[in-house]
């Protein structure tokens, strides 16, 4: 290569390179300002996003649902003759679950009974006694009648001396005997009407107190058959046949699953927006995100958990360290979407409340006025009692009085 062609080599190399470096500093500012037109889009969409998303609710999945556990248990002592439900199987309100041998209750029911008739019978005989001793008045108030006519008939003929003196002293203690003896007979009409005065035969106290034993020895004849007090499904079934169960004796458990709640466990920063009445969106592990439930916030948690807890913290003895607390909010069901797509308690579910409108009260502002739950299965069976022993009154009162 000579020196001219080296030369100008030198010079093409020179001018590309020189070409080159004005160049890169313009692609660089390019790729710079794109960088951050990037990042800066990037953050306006997630201050957007939490301005209009994140903001607004608040989220966990420390959430289970809840549900009334309705222990069933023995009223009275006795043998168990029949298990009438298992586990998992459903059952209706006042249907039969365990039966108990009713052997020792029927001879208490049948003594009841007959008390409870012979009360009736004894009313009424001294309903009858009353009316004699009444007619027994009558007579004695005849005698002394009689008595002091004879008299009087008597002292014109003693003051005539055609009657005896002694004659007319005793016709004076015959007065004085039937006085004596009215006034005896009025004592025991007196007596005999005060037992059955101012009420009648079914109302009578000792009528009623056969009968408050009768219903008594009745309901206590009925509990030797165990009934479910609400609609459900039977869980944790441990009575077996031939078991002597006692009173308060755990059987089985009712579960209803038409009103069920969910148990939100939020952090305690969550809970600064949270209100009752707040909607809530619950997404169930069993069904997915395929099936929302649609709830609403009713009750915030009166402590956290580690307050109730059967071993609480004892923060004030030795090293300390933070941990964050959690507070249980409760979010009611629609008991619609509950028919439709079923859940069992102690699921776990994604809960998230709508928080945007938080006005509400933190805290419930009244006591709940009307019964949480309620049963009528034992009112029906005390109403049952209450026609029978009115059945048993009605068949041992005296014809006249029916």
């Amino acid at each position: 290569m000579s020196a001219t062609e080296s030369t100008a080599s030198t010079a093409g190399d020179a001018s590309t390179e020189s070409g080159m470096a004005a160049k890169n500093p313009a692609r660089r500012r390019r790729s710079l300002l794109l960088v951050a037109s990037v990042f800066i889009l990037a953050g306006l969409a997630w201050w957007l996003l939490w301005l209009f998303v994140f903001s607004t609710r608040v989220k966990t999945d420390n959430a289970y649902v809840g549900g009334n556990q309705v222990a069933i248990s023995a009223q009275v002592p006795g043998t168990v003759v029949a298990i009438l439900a298992d586990n998992t199987q459903r059952v209706l309100a006042g249907q039969v679950l365990v039966k108990l041998d009713r052997t020792d209750a029927d001879i208490r029911l049948q003594q009841a009974r007959s008390a409870l008739a012979r009360a009736v019978r004894g009313i009424s005989q001294q309903d009858s006694a009353a009316q004699a001793a009444d007619a027994q008045v009558t007579v004695r108030q005849l005698a002394l009648d009689k008595a002091q006519a004879d008299l009087k008939r008597r002292l014109p003929l003693l003051a005539a001396r055609a009657e005896s003196a002694e004659i007319v002293q005793h016709l004076r203690d015959g007065v004085a005997q039937a006085r004596a003896a009215l006034a005896a007979a009025r004592a025991q009409a007196a007596a005999a009407h005060a037992a059955i005065a101012g009420t009648d035969a079914a109302r009578n106290p000792a009528v009623l107190e056969a009968r408050a034993n009768f219903r008594a020895a009745w309901v206590a004849a009925q509990r030797d058959a165990i009934y479910a007090p609400v609609s459900g499904y039977v869980a944790e079934r441990s009575v077996q046949l031939g078991n002597s169960v006692q009173p308060g004796q755990h059987l089985m458990t009712v579960v209803p699953l038409h009103h069920l709640w969910v148990d939100a466990n939020f952090k305690e920063g969550q809970l600064r927006h949270i209100r009752i009445g707040q909607p809530a969106r619950v997404v169930s592990d069993l069904y997915g995100d395929d099936v929302v439930y649609h709830g609403k916030v009713i009750g915030i948690g009166a402590g956290t958990g580690s307050v109730f807890s059967l071993l609480p913290a004892q923060n004030a003895t030795g090293n300390w360290i933070k941990v964050v607390q959690r507070v249980t909010v409760r979010i009611a069901l629609r008991d619609k979407e509950l028919d439709k797509h079923p859940l069992r308690i102690g699921l776990s579910t994604e809960t998230t409340v709508d928080i945007r409108d938080d006005k509400g009260p933190e805290l419930s502002p009244a006591p709940a006025h009307p019964p949480i739950t309620e049963t009528d299965v034992y009112d029906r069976m005390a109403s049952k009692a209450d026609q029978e022993a009115a059945q048993i009154i009605r068949a041992n009162l005296p014809h006249s009085a029916k």
